[in-house]
């Protein structure tokens, strides 16, 4: 038996769909019910899996003529025991908000035209219809109609006005129609541009939702000299496969990844390489996994058709900064980058990068949250009577939410604020979003640290502040993506966030009751030398462990004087300590380095028998675990430790559901190895999936938190 909440945005109301649903979900013998949204319709139905599979598969192939499903997006929830089949009537107290759908990939058919010499758009790369193309990069103001994007200095020609104003014709009231006669055209050439790529030249390409860099990923001296340019030094760039088949050649693809890659969001997909010869070197800098995408616009399509080889395609900024939006923003900013620029005259109006995405346990898993899913809102249920909140999101990975009515809508990826490029394009985000939705807020949620720019930012606003603790943050973002009904567990495993003890916490286990979050269980604090400086160094958490054993290290001086030491219960810390005793990972040349080089070696072993780890208290010893570890150093029985640590607290929890935030769980085999121990124990797990674990997820929780009346940090 499964439960599972469908949200769909398109031409999904007016048509019939809901008496369908209806229909359909009676027939299959399915319970549930369907609802109207200001933002499409939403489904829960729960049911045999079988049934559920054949519900989704007739919803999208026979479902009312007039209607088109624009997006659809599935959440596994835990069982809910539902009687019957309902259509559920909107309520009047609804809060509006436009369905804004994001960027859609191009279609099949208009893939066709693109292709045939004798249509009127062959070879044109601006070509869309109602069921495709850019929707939320090109929007400024609602209503979604033509005059009110970036088209709109595009006048119709007298070919595409009749498609446009014709009910029968798929471009019946497309709003970004074009076409050679009236639309936009490229500065450049895509057999330019296909040359510069074959002669190891670095593109900046235009593409929906602002530039990215292009180069032949088998060069070696191309890919490294964008490397040297892009001042990135080891993080692995995604890369863009003009076919599913030249895809298959570089990384296994299951029937669940590639329908992911082949989907309407067309997001970058994290696999796992089988040939690493396929790509130069310098790509992945030795990462076992490769984030892959399949071209997603026709000028993709063009010109990965004139160089028919896998690309890098990798935000067009320089580290740490925004991704370039205009044309003369690309060029003084990427000058020293680019080799060539693909520019166009159809200007983006808001950044928007590529979605990255994972196939996990729990169907698609986000880990970076923009085109192909932003902004469409996460249904949060609730009474649709809450204030008007705006959260802030984090440090890292930010992203920013709306609290409208019973929906959250979650802004596209921003990026880390260490720069002040990113923290303007924090500020321009919300001032876009309030205008978009004619909205603006009452209360402003923001994390409980006081040195984050969205915290400090949000305190300058003059507006009543809420600050929401991190971890709780993360724990409630995940209950409400799922609908998780309290009382829960909740584990929040990340870097690092400022605990509401003062200390710096990321390895916490909460009982969550009536609003309140009961710490039932968190790792032994150990120190770390030398601060922040110890996110990227493992030596340092790694002493930190060993000093605690009594043993000394180089840092001793500083532990014994207690100078530049931060005390922590981080498990992503934790990550890094044994990664570095190992010898799997000395450092974290960028986040996350050193636990993903650990998930990639428990991968190759097999067994699950854990260390030991007890807990006194609820605090879980980490000594017995280093200590076993470095006797017998096995990543794949270190991560069963942690799944263990879980389940043993969730069955002393008195609690039916456990949700699984927070970094650390963008470890798919974590994540799986957690969920089954759990659901060994007969306990249902709730995962992440429309909104990211990580910190690109926390402003959905301090939207829900700051809501709720009976939430208090301490």
């Amino acid at each position: 038996m499964q439960r599972i909440r469908l949200t769909l945005a398109g031409a999904v109301q007016g048509t019939g769909f809901r008496p369908f649903v209806h229909h359909l979900a009676t027939e299959l013998g399915l319970a549930g019910w369907v609802r109207n949204t200001p933002a499409g319709i939403v489904i829960e139905v729960e049911g045999a899996a079988e049934a559920l599979a054949r519900f989704r598969q007739r919803m999208r192939h026979n479902h009312p003529p007039a209607a088109w499903i624009a997006h659809e997006e599935a959440t596994l929830l835990p069982e809910a025991g539902l009687r019957g089949f309902e259509i559920v009537p909107s309520r009047g107290d609804e809060a509006p908000a436009a369905a804004l759908l994001p960027d859609l990939a191009t279609c099949p058919d208009c893939l066709a035209e693109l292709r045939d010499p004798a249509a009127r758009r062959h070879r044109y790369p601006f070509t869309n219809c109602t069921r495709c193309g850019p929707r939320y990069t090109i929007i400024t103001a609602l209503p979604y109609d033509r005059p009110n994007t970036t088209m709109r200095d595009f006048n119709l020609c007298p070919a595409c006005a009749r498609e446009y104003t014709n009910p029968t014709d798929r471009r019946f009231h497309a709003q970004p129609i074009a076409c050679p006669a009236c639309g936009p055209q490229l500065a450049d050439t895509v057999e330019n541009a296909a040359s510069a790529l074959a002669a190891g030249r670095i593109v900046a390409l235009k593409g929906i939702g602002g530039y990215q860099l292009l180069v032949d990923a088998r060069n070696e001296a191309a890919v490294a000299r964008l490397r040297e340019r892009k001042q990135r030094e080891a993080k692995p760039f995604a890369v863009m496969a003009p076919s599913l088949d030249q895809a298959r050649a570089v990384a296994h693809i299951s029937d669940e990844e590639a329908r992911l890659l082949q989907s309407a969001a067309s997001p970058i997909v994290l696999l796992r390489i089988h040939n690493p010869a396929a790509l130069a070197e310098s790509v992945g800098s030795g990462s076992p996994w490769v984030g892959l995408m399949l071209p997603y616009s026709p000028l993709h399509h063009l010109l990965l058709e004139a160089f028919p080889h896998i690309v890098v395609a990798t935000s067009g900024n320089l580290t740490g900064e925004p991704i370039c939006v205009s044309n003369e923003e690309a060029h003084e900013r990427l000058v020293s980058v680019a080799d060539l620029f693909l520019d166009h005259n159809r200007p983006v109006a808001r950044p928007c990068d590529d979605s990255v995405t994972r196939a996990g346990p729990g169907g698609v898993s986000l880990l970076r949250r923009a085109r192909g899913y932003a902004p469409l809102p996460v249904w949060i249920g609730g009474t649709g009577a809450a204030p008007r909140v705006l959260a802030t999101g984090g440090h890292l990975k930010n992203a920013v939410a709306l609290h409208i009515g019973r929906q959250v809508v979650l802004s596209q990826h921003i990026g880390d604020l260490d720069s002040p490029e990113s923290r303007a394009a924090m500020r321009r985000t919300i001032e876009d979003l309030e205008q978009l939705y004619l909205w603006t807020p009452e209360l402003i949620a923001c994390d409980l640290h006081p040195d984050y720019y969205s915290t400090l930012w949000a305190h300058e606003q003059g507006l009543p502040v809420r600050e929401v603790q991190h971890h709780h943050a993360h724990v409630a973002a995940c209950a409400a993506e799922n609908g998780i009904e309290e009382p829960y567990l909740g584990v929040a495993w990340d870097g690092a966030g400022l605990g509401a003890d003062g200390r710096i916490w990321g390895g916490e286990i909460f009982r969550v009751e009536n609003g309140r979050f009961e710490r039932v269980s968190h790792l032994l604090p150990f120190l770390l030398p030398g601060g922040d400086a110890a996110m990227k160094e493992g030596e340092r958490p790694a002493a930190g462990l060993l000093h605690a054993l009594g043993e000394p290290t180089r840092y001793s001086a500083l532990f014994n004087r207690g100078l530049h030491c931060i005390e922590t219960t981080s498990v992503g810390r934790l990550f890094d300590a044994v990664a570095f005793l190992s010898g799997i990972a000395p450092r974290n040349r960028y986040e996350g380095e050193a636990g993903l080089r650990m998930e990639a070696a428990a991968l190759a072993e097999t067994g699950e028998r854990p260390y030991e780890m007890p807990l006194h208290d609820g605090v879980a010893d980490w000594a017995p675990l280093v200590d076993q570890f470095r006797r017998a150093p096995s990543p794949r029985r270190f991560h069963a430790t942690l799944a263990r640590w879980v389940a043993s607290v969730a069955t002393q929890a008195r609690v039916h559901t456990v949700a699984l935030s927070g970094g650390c769980f963008q470890n798919d085999l974590l994540t799986r190895m957690t969920a089954a121990a759990l659901k060994a124990e007969g306990l249902r797990v709730a995962l992440h999936q429309r909104v990211p674990a990580n910190d690109g997820g926390l402003a959905l929780g301090q939207a829900v938190l700051a809501t709720d009346p009976r939430y208090a940090p301490e």
